[in-house]
């Protein structure tokens, strides 16, 4: 499973990117977690809006932080 965390470095983008790996962690999936800030990477996915989360590349959230239940429930479909 691949999962990514799009944003600039703010600190809601920080703390999307700690949910998802503690998220991760106690769900005890296999996956590799990618933090990208590249504008023009992020803008790719269509996300104009962060933080955005993308796993196995699908938009999961955009300009929110998702809570760790939301995480769980989109790594255990």
């Amino acid at each position: 499973m691949e999962i990514k965390v799009l944003g600039p470095g703010c600190q809601r983008c920080r703390k999307t990117e700690e949910i998802v790996r503690e998220a991760v962690a106690e769900a005890g999936v296999d996956a590799q977690i990618e933090k990208v800030t590249d504008v023009m990477k992020i803008a790719s996915y269509g996300v104009f809006g962060t933080p955005a989360v993308v796993i196995d590349g699908e938009v999961k959230s955009v300009g929110k932080i998702p809570s760790a239940e939301e995480i769980k429930a989109w790594l255990n479909p």
